[in-house]
């Protein structure tokens, strides 16, 4: 799938501290998108919980926000990326309640709830990317 990049913003995650500031902007580029504001809000959730797997689990990464178009839908898009020790079960990650020891078990099953499209691509020792796409408009018309 080609998108149309209608903005790109790139943040640092080197720590807990900026990912306030991720979660209000991507709050705000989908309110721009003219989301819903319930839908809005599953954007920023996503994205925090992301941000803050990169802090907890690989130090530091990256989170890439994007707002795009494809074939006349207008969407958002996040992707977090680190260089961290990676997920060496990817199924067990995505069960609610499964926990590393370090938070509740809820982030990523939770992400994947609240986005329209989730994809992780992550190899153990070399690091995790989580993309994630929210569509504008009802759950009808985003398919």
């Amino acid at each position: 799938m080609l998108d149309d990049v209608l903005t790109e913003e790139s943040w640092c995650i080197d720590g807990e501290a900026v990912v306030d500031a991720v979660r209000q902007r991507a709050r705000e580029l989908a309110s721009q998108l003219g989301m819903e504001r319930r839908d809005s809000e599953a954007v920023a959730i996503a994205v925090s919980e992301l941000g803050y797997n990169i802090a907890l689990h690989a130090g530091s990464g990256q989170v890439v926000l994007q707002t795009v178009q494809h074939r006349g839908r207008r969407g958002f898009i996040a992707i977090a990326s680190d260089a961290g020790p990676g997920i060496d079960d990817i199924q067990w990650a995505l069960t609610d309640g499964c926990t590393s020891g370090a938070g509740l078990g809820c982030g990523l099953p939770a992400v994947r709830r609240l986005m329209d499209e989730f994809c992780i691509d992550t190899v153990v020792g070399k690091g995790t990317t989580v993309t994630v796409r929210k569509w504008t408009g009802s759950p009808d018309e985003r398919g």
